[in-house]
C-alpha cells in the first residue's frame, strides 16, 4: 500500500532526500519545486517503506489505508498528480555537501532572526560549514513566523519549531534575543564582530489596498489578526474587536483562509491549541456568524492552496458557499479536475443577500471577481464598496478587470489580507519595486547594481519576497549559504575585529534585558507546563513584560 503525502505538507524536501526509490516530487532539482502548493509521491512507484513518514518534521505522511478523516482526499490528489506529469524516477546527479576549506578557520556568522528561514541557516551553516553561529532577534522568544503566523489550528506545522529548538542548546551556537539591530545595534557594529551577517528577517509589513477609507477604524491588516490570535507581543489583546455579525476579508490567499476559519471555528475546539487566551476568551463571545472572503479573479484562479482549502470544507457547524456571481458556474462546469475551480464542485452556488444582517448559523461566502474599492462609515467601518470584475489573460496570465457595475456589502468588521511586504532593514539597501533587500543568490548588493556589499547576505522572504512555504526556505538557504562559503574558500571573509566575547560585552551594553538561552529554554517550559495542566500543547505568554519575567523567573529556578 503505498503512503500520500497530506495537507500539512511543508515542502521542506525531507521526505525527499530519505526516499530510496525517488517516488516524492517535486523534488529540489525540478523546475515547479519552488512554486508547488506541496509535494506528491508517485504510488505506482512507492514501495512502501515508510521512510518519508519517519523523516516528514510536521507529521504530513501517511499510508493511503490510514489517512486520516478528512485527509482521504489526499490520496486520489497524489495519484492525479502523476496523471497529469509523468515521473522520472531515475535519480538526478547526485549533489555532494561542500565544506569550508580548513585554512580558512572557524566561520562566526551572525544570522537576524530566528523564523523559518533562519533556522535553515543555521542549521546548514553548523552542519556544513561547522561555523559558529549567532542568533539574533528582536522579539525575546524564537520562532518568527512558526509561532507567530501559523493558526493554532495547524498544530502538526508548528512541529517543526522542534526541530530548530533543537539546534539552540549546540555548543557552536549563540542568541541574543530582545536585541534589535538599527535601534540597539549597527549593522556595522555586527559586521565587526563577525566574518559575516545573514539576514533572515522576512517581511514584516502588509500590502495596502490603497482605497478611501482603508484605515477606519474596523479595518485592520491580517498580519494584526494573524499576531493577535497567535500571542505576538507586539500586538494588543484589544486589536480585534468581534461585535460585528459579518466579517469581509479582502483576500483569499491562505492567510485570507486562516482568518475566516478562525473566526468561525468552534472556540472549543481552538481551546485545545495554543492560541492566545485573549484571543480565546473573545472568540467565546464573538458575534461573527458570517465571513466573506473576496477575490479578485475567477475560481480557477483563487490565492488559497489546494490543502488549505480542503481544510476549510470540514469545519464542523460551518456552511460555505459561493456567491453567484456572473461566470462563476461556468469556470466551475469546465474545470479540469486538477484546477483549483474544481474543488468547489459540490458546494453550493446561491444568490447571497449581503447587504441585510446574515442569517442564524455559520457560514463562509466565497465571492469572486470582486475587488474592494472603498471603506465607508462615519468614524468606523460600516460597508465595503465592491466592483465587479472580469478575468482577461495576457501573455498567458490572468488578470481582473474592473468594470463599472458595484455594489455594497454590509460590514462592520473589515481584514486585509492583500499579502505581505517586506521593510526596509536598518543599515542595508531596500528595493522599493520588490519590497526586498536587492541580492544575487543571496548575496547582498547594492540598489540597481550587481556590486556586492562585503560579507552581507539575505535569506527567506526579505530575499526573495513573501512567497512559498515554511519549507521553500531550505532550498532559499542552501543557496544562501553556498554563496557564503564560496566567499569564505575565495578568502573574500573580512577577519572579525571583535572576539565574541567581545560582542556579548557589546549586547550586554547596549541591550541589559537581552535574552539568552537559559531564558528561552525557561519560557518554553513555562509555557508547555502551563499547557500541561489545561490539556493544550501551550499556554503562550502574549506580552513582552510576561516573557521577560518567565525567562528571569523560570531561568533562576531551573538553573538552581
Amino acid at each position: 500500500m503505498a503512503y500520500a503525502i497530506t495537507q500539512t505538507c511543508c515542502n521542506d524536501a525531507s521526505c525527499v532526500s530519505v526516499c530510496p526509490v525517488n517516488c516524492i516530487h517535486p523534488t529540489p532539482d525540478e523546475p515547479d519545486f519552488g512554486t508547488t502548493e506541496m509535494l506528491y509521491v508517485d504510488p505506482q512507484t512507492c514501495i512502501d517503506c515508510g521512510a518519508c513518514a519517519d523523516a516528514c518534521p510536521v507529521d504530513a505522511v501517511f499510508p493511503v489505508d490510514r489517512t486520516p478523516g478528512p485527509d482521504s482526499r489526499y490520496a486520489e490528489l497524489n495519484k492525479q498528480y502523476f496523471e497529469a506529469r509523468p515521473a522520472d524516477n531515475t535519480w538526478a546527479q547526485p549533489h555532494f555537501p561542500r565544506s569550508v576549506p580548513h585554512e580558512a578557520g572557524t566561520l562566526r556568522i551572525a544570522v537576524v532572526g530566528t523564523g523559518p528561514a533562519a533556522g535553515y541557516t543555521a542549521q546548514s551553516l553548523l552542519r556544513a560549514a561547522g561555523a559558529e553561529v549567532t542568533l539574533i532577534d528582536r522579539l525575546p522568544v524564537p520562532g518568527g513566523l512558526i509561532r507567530h503566523g501559523v493558526a493554532p489550528d495547524h498544530q502538526p506545522t508548528k512541529r517543526i519549531a522542534d526541530a530548530f529548538a533543537g539546534i539552540y542548546r549546540h555548543p557552536r551556537l549563540r542568541m541574543h534575543l530582545n536585541v534589535e539591530i538599527g535601534k540597539d545595534l549597527t549593522h556595522a557594529e555586527l559586521a565587526a564582530h563577525h566574518h559575516a551577517v545573514v539576514y533572515a528577517v522576512g517581511a514584516m509589513s502588509d500590502r495596502t489596498l490603497d482605497i478611501p477609507g482603508e484605515d477606519t477604524a474596523g479595518s485592520i491588516a491580517a498580519s494584526t489578526f494573524v499576531g493577535w490570535y497567535n500571542a505576538d507581543p507586539t500586538v494588543p489583546a484589544t486589536a480585534v474587536d468581534l461585535s460585528a455579525e459579518r466579517a469581509v476579508v479582502v483576500g483569499n490567499g491562505n492567510v485570507a483562509l486562516d482568518v475566516a476559519r478562525i473566526l468561525v471555528t468552534d472556540p472549543e475546539e481552538l481551546a485545545r491549541t495554543d492560541i492566545a487566551d485573549h484571543a480565546l476568551d473573545a472568540l467565546r463571545t464573538s458575534k461573527v456568524r458570517e465571513v466573506v472572503l473576496l477575490g479578485r479573479r475567477g475560481p480557477g484562479q483563487a490565492a488559497y492552496t489546494r490543502p488549505e482549502f480542503l481544510a476549510l470544507r470540514h469545519l464542523r457547524g460551518v456552511t460555505v458557499v459561493v456567491d453567484d456571481r456572473p461566470g462563476v458556474r461556468d469556470a466551475i462546469a469546465a474545470a479540469d479536475p486538477s484546477s483549483k475551480a474544481a474543488l468547489l464542485d459540490g458546494i453550493a452556488i446561491e444568490e447571497t443577500d449581503l447587504t441585510s444582517p446574515p442569517a442564524e448559523g455559520k457560514r463562509i461566502v466565497l465571492r469572486f471577481f470582486s475587488s474592494a474599492t472603498e471603506l465607508t462609515g462615519e468614524g468606523r467601518v460600516e460597508a465595503v464598496r465592491v466592483a465587479h470584475n472580469t478575468v482577461t489573460h495576457r501573455d498567458g496570465t490572468p488578470h481582473a478587470e474592473r468594470t463599472a457595475e458595484q455594489d455594497t456589502i454590509s460590514a462592520t468588521l473589515v481584514v486585509r489580507s492583500a499579502g505581505y511586504r517586506g521593510a526596509p532593514v536598518a543599515g542595508l539597501p531596500f528595493d522599493p519595486v520588490t519590497a526586498t533587500v536587492p541580492n544575487h543568490a543571496g548575496r547582498v548588493t547594492d540598489t540597481g547594481s550587481d556590486s556586492p556589499w562585503p560579507a552581507t547576505y539575505v535569506v527567506g522572504w526579505a530575499k526573495r519576497g513573501p512567497s512559498g512555504g515554511i519549507g521553500t526556505n531550505r532550498t532559499c538557504a542552501a543557496e544562501t549559504v553556498g554563496a557564503l562559503m564560496d566567499d569564505a574558500a575565495a578568502g573574500l571573509l573580512p577577519e572579525p575585529s571583535g572576539t565574541r566575547r567581545d560582542f556579548t560585552r557589546l549586547v550586554r551594553r547596549r541591550q541589559p534585558q537581552a535574552v539568552g538561552l537559559r531564558e528561552v529554554l525557561a519560557v518554553d517550559r513555562a509555557e508547555r507546563a502551563n499547557g500541561l495542566a489545561s490539556g493544550r500543547p501551550r499556554v503562550k505568554f502574549a506580552t513582552l513584560a510576561e516573557l521577560r519575567r518567565a525567562g528571569r523567573r523560570f531561568g533562576r529556578a531551573g538553573s538552581a
